[in-house]
């Protein structure tokens, strides 16, 4: 699930689905057990919360299409990555989450944009702003940089990302085996990321 919708007024240029990054995917979520299922450009796109042509999610499986914009398909992807086992077993279409897990799945996408050859994080925040994403600090690269402390240290307690924000390659894992961790003082003050949702 997203929690912004699509804005006519997008200009052309964000990156969709051509064929070397459709691949480039299908090797990326390979490495979470996730697949890429391709349609074509007219297909309706099974699990899409929005409607083609965003991504859509049903259990391990993303469906995409050559214009699928390739920040979709990575947020979808990271909802799947980030959700606990149990919306996992069965997911269809709509991700769930809280709010601090949203902002989890946005940063994940960022970092996983930079494991993508010819893409990298700062393409990808452009094509988020340009899409309509919308944080309190206005840009997605100010938010990143400045306002998602929470988000980052989400990562960290759930297993998805290590101290140098760098991709662990697992999925979220059971909850129950964080409580003790949770219960420990935090360290480091972390400031709370929101992001304005858009009607």
């Amino acid at each position: 699930m997203t929690d912004f919708t699509a804005n006519p007024a997008v200009p052309s240029p964000i990156l969709c689905l051509n064929a070397s990054l459709r691949q480039a995917l299908t090797a990326l979520f390979g490495r979470y057990g996730m697949t890429l299922c391709e349609h074509p450009v007219t297909a309706a796109l099974p699990g899409s919360y929005w409607g083609a042509p965003e991504a859509g999610l049903q259990g391990h499986r993303l469906h995409v299409s050559p214009d699928t914009p390739l920040h979709s398909a990575l947020h979808e992807a990271c909802h799947y990555l980030c959700m606990d086992p149990q919306r996992r077993a069965c997911l269809d279409t709509d991700a769930g989450g809280d709010d601090l897990e949203e902002c989890a799945v946005c940063f994940l996408q960022i970092l996983l944009a930079d494991e993508l050859p010819g893409v990298g994080r700062e393409r990808l925040m452009e094509d988020m702003d340009a899409w309509g994403y919308s944080f309190r600090l206005g840009s997605t690269r100010d938010w990143f940089c400045k306002d998602a402390g929470d988000a980052r240290a989400w990562l960290e307690a759930h297993g998805l990302i290590d101290d140098a924000m760098r991709p662990t390659w697992a999925l979220r894992h059971d909850d129950t085996l964080r409580a003790a961790a949770r219960r420990q003082p935090q360290t480091t003050p972390i400031t709370h990321s929101t992001r304005n949702r858009i009607p």
